[in-house]
């Protein structure tokens, strides 16, 4: 029998209808891919029993034809969705033994339509950084390897949604993204992220890093197990009053292959001071692939991109200051209290135990820039440079159907490398940020690898709720890359 692990989400799919194995055979497959790839430590909770029971659900489901858009499909849940039942950290101490009494919006509707949960992927805490080193769980590793053979982050935060996809340990996963965190691990681990049309997927049930800029989206090997993904996560949501109250297309559907008379924006600010020459050279080669499609490129200025960066690193902490106000430990998660403490003692003992250094180092920029003194000088100004860079997105589209950028400036790097300097960790973010602001939908897709033989991306941004444009122009970037390379031990 074909190694079930190394399908993609469609022919699994396919499989499945055509009765070639079951979901109980899909989901032990993966199973023990998750035992045999456990140094990567992708996963914080696994959940085999429960992935039992629902692949047999799932075949029982569709012996009686009643097959929902993933059935029997094994896929990982990034650790920031509630479960119900299931552990739900964060990746965070101060939630450790949090076991929610509901289910996240996102997850409902991936289970309602048949999905199997393998276990909880490992992330950043509170999904606060770029390289999965901050989770109180440990580190995540990339399973690919540079050319000295050293661990390599997985990027952030959705590390362990992307390594657990790279690893073949889920056929998909879940991930969120706030300034990058779907993309940029994508990039850095081989596969496809998508982060849709803020609005798109519900956030109810998702631990809040940033109410204003957190987007739920898949994490997957194809464009097209993106779509189906997709197409299975969304939905309006009344619980969750950012959700848009718009149908979903069929976002299958729109991957004609057809791109020819499509402009595509090529934002001269995105070639950033002290660009490694691959990472042009890649993005150059992109630019090549979609004209030889039949599409016409255009030149297009984003210029108030230079202040993306400094705007996201003033709004996200901003309102993860005041998200994780509510973690206090008196109703739920860890407490810290001694005899004789009084009630703001207990406050300070279990934030100070229960919050990593760079959880705490966020919170302690967003209470410093929403503060009476600064509130005007920083939070409002960059409230401000926020809509002139949707303005700048606004006014390119105009002109042009989706924008082509790199998605990350460099590969995966060691772990470690970066850990003494925050604002280089923070430069991750660069290319990734502007459309996060912007609230517009984005796709990474592998398309190269560096001269370390490790992956690189490019990033199509399209325009909000156009999703289906940017899976378009997505898949056909991805047939003309033709990315073939795997981590070692995955090849084939």
């Amino acid at each position: 029998m074909t190694d079930l692990t190394k399908l993609t989400l469609a022919e699994a799919r396919d499989g499945l209808a055509k009765g070639d194995y079951t979901s109980v055979e899909l989901t032990e497959a993966h199973l023990k891919s998750m035992d045999a790839h456990r140094n990567l430590n992708a996963y914080i909770t696994e959940t085999p029993e429960k992935a039992m029971e629902m692949a047999k659900a799932s075949d029982a489901k569709r012996a009686k034809g009643d097959a929902g858009k993933m059935e029997g499909l094994p896929i990982a849940v990034k650790d920031l969705f509630c479960t119900e039942g299931v552990q739900t950290t964060a990746a965070s101490h101060i939630l450790e033994g949090f076991k929610p009494e509901y289910e996240s919006t996102v997850t409902s509707n991936l289970f309602g339509n048949g999905a199997v949960m393998l276990g909880k992927a490992n992330l950043d805490e509170f999904a606060m950084g770029s390289s999965n080193t901050s989770s109180y769980y440990g580190n995540v590793i990339n399973p690919w390897k540079d050319k000295s053979g050293k661990d390599l982050v997985p990027g952030g935060s959705s590390g362990g949604s992307a390594a657990a996809v790279a690893a073949n340990m889920a056929l998909a996963a879940t991930g969120t993204d706030t300034g990058g965190s779907i993309r940029q691990p994508a990039s850095y681990c081989g596969i496809v992220g998508l982060k849709p049309t803020y609005g798109r997927c519900s956030r109810w049930g998702i631990v809040a890093f940033a109410s204003s800029l957190d987007q739920a989206g898949p994490m997957t090997k194809t464009v097209r197990d993106a779509a189906i993904m997709l197409g299975a996560m969304a939905g309006h949501d009344a619980k969750d009053s950012t959700s848009a109250p718009i149908a979903v297309p069929d976002f299958e559907a729109a991957l004609t292959g057809d791109i020819r008379g499509m402009k595509i924006g090529i934002p001269k600010e995105y070639r950033v001071d002290g660009m490694p020459e691959e990472i042009s050279k890649l993005w150059d080669n992109g630019v090549a692939m979609l004209r030889d499609a039949g599409a016409e490129v255009v030149d297009v200025t984003l210029p108030h991109t230079k202040y993306a960066l400094g705007t996201y690193y003033i709004v996200a902490p901003a309102e993860a200051s005041s998200n994780l106000a509510r973690y206090d430990g008196l109703r739920y998660g860890q407490r810290v209290m001694d005899d004789g403490d009084s009630l703001d003692d207990m406050y300070m003992k279990s934030r100070a135990a229960g919050f990593g250094k760079e959880v705490q180092r966020r919170i302690m920029i967003g209470t410093y820039v929403l503060s009476a003194g600064y509130y005007d000088a920083y939070y409002n100004k960059a409230l401000k440079v926020r809509r002139r860079i949707y303005q700048d997105f606004e006014g390119a589209f105009g002109q042009v159907d989706a924008i082509l950028t790199p998605t990350a400036p460099s590969a995966a790097f060691a772990i470690g490398e970066n850990e003494g300097d925050p604002v280089k960790m923070y430069l991750n973010d660069v290319f990734t940020v502007p459309a996060s602001l912007a609230g517009l939908p984005g796709i990474s897709v592998p398309t190269g690898l560096s001269a370390e033989g490790l992956p690189l991306g490019l990033q199509l941004i399209g325009k909000p709720f156009d999703e289906e444009t940017v899976l378009r122009v997505g898949g056909v970037l991805e047939s003309a890359a033709n990315f073939t390379a795997k981590p070692a031990g995955q090849e084939g």
